[in-house]
């Protein structure tokens, strides 16, 4: 008795059932372009958060929570900008500080190796600051102080916080108070009548 030969299946279409799809980049057929790489543009100034806070406030229906962001910006080459935003969302307060920083931001006169001309402190609450020069011994500071500093691009200076207070905004707000002094352009980051008076002992 003879067996049925079976038929070669020659019929079968390239991806359909048992046969492997021709598209393109499989083996044997045509290879995808290389996607072309967009590379984003730097933006103009570099930031960063120096704090973060979540408020309550107490209303008539309840507590309401939002988050208060204190900003840093500035492009290492004499501009420097500090800013505060408040939203109920995170990134939208982020944004608000950084337009306040911009809006605040101050255009410093350096020396050649980026240094500040001379000694200079400034007290705002209870935050005490002094900064000088030291003749290339670097960037030596701690604290908001040497976020600060090194977003403006100040070298070789030592900066020390004469008060027992950790707190970062108000040690930050001393620092762009005390850097105003050396300020071409710009607005001070504080008002004339929340301006607080200078250390005299610092000075004297």
């Amino acid at each position: 008795m003879d067996t049925p030969t079976t038929k070669p299946h020659t019929d079968r279409k390239p991806g359909g059932f048992g046969g492997r799809p021709s598209r393109p980049g499989a083996r044997g057929g045509e290879r995808r372009p290389p996607r072309a790489q967009f590379e984003r543009p730097k933006p103009e100034f570099d930031q960063k958060m120096l704090d973060i806070r979540r408020v309550t406030r107490v209303v008539a229906g309840g507590r309401r929570f939002s988050f208060s962001v204190a900003l840093v910006a500035g492009d290492r080459k004499g501009s420097v900008g500090f800013g505060m935003g408040k939203s109920m969302d995170t990134s939208l307060a982020i944004t608000k500080a950084f337009k306040s920083a911009k809006k605040n931001m101050l255009k410093l006169k350096l020396t050649k190796d980026g240094s500040i001309p001379y000694d200079v402190s400034a007290k705002y609450a209870s935050s005490k600051v002094f900064i000088m020069p030291n003749r290339g011994r670097g960037l030596v500071a701690g604290s908001a102080v040497r976020d600060i500093l090194n977003f403006a691009g100040i070298k070789n200076v030592t900066a020390k916080v004469n008060s027992g207070s950790k707190n970062k905004l108000n040690n930050a707000k001393a620092t762009m108070l005390a850097l105003s002094r050396f300020a071409v352009k710009g607005v001070p980051p504080v008002s004339e009548t929340e301006k607080p008076s200078e250390d005299k002992e610092s000075n004297s």
